[in-house]
């Protein structure tokens, strides 16, 4: 039998993590939530998630850094990055480096939804 689909949830804000983490078992998957980039790298089972959805602006480590290090370590799977506050160079930067998409906040649940299912199935945005 497949394993359901973990789904990586990395945000500094309480209310995020609980309506991403809701919106992502509502479609199936399993939904394991952190609250910083830190939490995740100290956290984390040894398995990667099928995929990451990850706040940009959190602190201590902020969500580039913190796919820069998974990247580093050799750990590569799929992010979604959300952020209040988006910028062109930090787009840029993130997709650059492999992020699957880059989203402002709010986004719609259809957006978000879209982007995990293109990132499961492997498909470019």
């Amino acid at each position: 039998m497949a394993k359901t689909p973990v789904i990586a949830i990395v945000d500094d804000d309480e209310g995020v993590r609980t309506s991403l983490a809701s919106l992502v078992r509502s479609l199936g998957y399993d939904a394991q939530a952190y609250e910083s980039g830190v939490d995740f790298l100290q956290k984390a089972p040894e398995d990667d998630p099928a995929c990451m959805i990850a706040d940009v602006q959190m602190p201590v480590i902020t969500g580039d850094e913190l796919q820069a290090q998974l990247i580093a370590s050799g750990r590569r799977f799929p992010i979604i990055f959300m952020t209040a506050f988006p910028s062109e160079s930090v787009r840029q930067r993130v997709m650059a480096a492999g992020a699957h998409c880059y989203l402002g906040k709010p986004s719609s649940g259809d957006e978000i939804i879209r982007c995990l299912e293109q990132a499961l199935a492997g498909q470019t945005p």
